[in-house]
């Protein structure tokens, strides 16, 4: 089975949309400006912060490097680099002067063994067989001028299905779902495994909490992880799970259309489907965030003209008019946060008080005022005030 084969077909179908967008294909033009100018230098950098691995020193991780590179059926010559961290970590850059680069922590490469670093090893480099870099998210979330809120979320989705690709190459490299879901949950947990003995069966239990819709969120992770660019860990052994079960790991498996389905409606647990549902809650959950949208916009006493294109652009054209009464709104978004909060699972309105943090901030900034009133609501969802921060200050790079 190739690498081009497993690829996830929602992160197939949201890079080549993103391709197309217009700040995308800008922030790119910019990025090759300054790449032609000499100005990254991704080598000199990682040869002056880390310790590049040669093969005498580190024989194991160049074995691992080899049978990923084989089974991913790449042909361009790897480095390999190890930095000083207590964190579990890894990453692949976009590939200079014909080179590719992986990067690990040192505790990564004591802690994990063969099986477990090839998967990690397959994962990073699955980035590059996708050409997940052409797509510079953290450039364009994190840049000079915000992107408007359709094409933050659409970066926010792709990514999460990125990170399911990634996944896959690195279950190819791997072969092995035990030793995936083990490097998962150190990855997950910080644990190296010698303390505490992996379950996978309790790991993956975590994911069937967050199914029942009246549950609460599992004990092995905080609430303010479920909702970053990255799925959550046991969701993303769940869809892995998923995969070793399809013909794309074993003959006579599940065929990719279904397999693809089951991943896509596991997913679903951290993608705003409400704003097309139907349902008693997904009502509710758009009522609440249309009223809060405009109460925060309102917070500094006047909604500006960038602000209403903001949440046009989210809830479609024509949709503030001077007919709207702010005050009214403001008055009936208690009712409203209430009718959700009774309505919804956690994961539910956790995704709507993200949802309504990227409308705040596609302005570029949030005003102390704006702030205070997200604390609000973020109180009213019964949705920790930390999830704010972490939303703000989530790292959308992919890893």
């Amino acid at each position: 089975m190739s690498a081009t084969t497993i690829r996830c077909e929602n992160d197939l179908e949201l890079y080549n949309k993103l391709l197309e967008n217009p700040d995308v294909i800008r922030t790119n033009e910019q990025l090759e400006k300054v790449a032609e100018k000499g100005e990254v230098g991704i080598r000199r950098r990682l040869l002056a912060t880390s310790v590049r691995l040669s093969r005498e020193m580190a024989s194991h991780v160049h074995d691992a490097a080899d049978r990923c590179v084989e089974k991913l059926g790449l042909a361009i010559p790897v480095e390999l680099y190890v930095f000083p961290s207590p964190q579990f970590n890894a990453a692949c850059f976009k590939p200079e002067d014909g080179r590719l680069f992986v990067m690990f922590s040192s505790s990564l490469l004591e802690s994990f063994d063969n099986n477990e670093l090839r998967f990690v090893m397959g994962h990073e480099l699955g980035h590059h067989v996708y050409h997940h870099h052409d797509i510079p998210i953290g450039y364009i979330l994190r840049g000079g001028s915000s992107p408007d809120v359709a094409l933050a979320l659409d970066l926010f989705g792709w990514s999460r299905y990125a990170e399911i690709s990634a996944d896959r190459a690195g279950a190819h490299c791997a072969d092995d779902l035990d030793s995936v879901a083990r490097a998962l949950f150190k990855l997950a947990s910080g644990l190296s495994g010698v303390t505490i003995e992996f379950n996978l069966s309790a790991f993956l239990s975590q994911v069937d909490e967050m199914q029942i819709v009246a549950a609460e969120p599992g004990q092995g992770a905080p609430k303010e992880d479920w909702f970053s660019t990255h799925p959550f860990s046991p969701l993303r052994v769940k869809a892995l799970q998923l995969y070793y079960q399809s013909e794309l790991a074993q003959p006579g498996g599940l065929n990719k259309a279904d397999l693809e389905v089951a991943v896509q409606r596991l997913m679903s647990l951290m993608e705003p489907s409400y704003m097309e549902g139907h349902t008693k809650s997904a009502e509710a959950m758009r009522r609440a965030l249309f009223a809060a949208a405009l109460v925060v916009a309102a917070a500094n006493d006047d909604i500006s003209e960038q602000e209403i294109e903001i949440f046009e652009r989210f809830f479609g054209a024509g949709t503030f008019t001077e007919k709207l009464s702010l005050e009214k709104l403001r008055q009936e978004l208690p009712a409203r946060l209430q009718q959700v909060l009774n309505s919804t699972s956690v994961p539910q309105r956790m995704q709507l008080m993200h949802d309504l943090c990227i409308i705040a901030r596609a302005e570029g900034h949030v005003s102390e005022v704006e702030r205070a009133v997200l604390d609000q609501i973020a109180d009213g969802l019964d949705v920790p005030r930390q999830f704010i921060c972490q939303t703000f200050d989530a790292n959308p790079e992919l890893d």
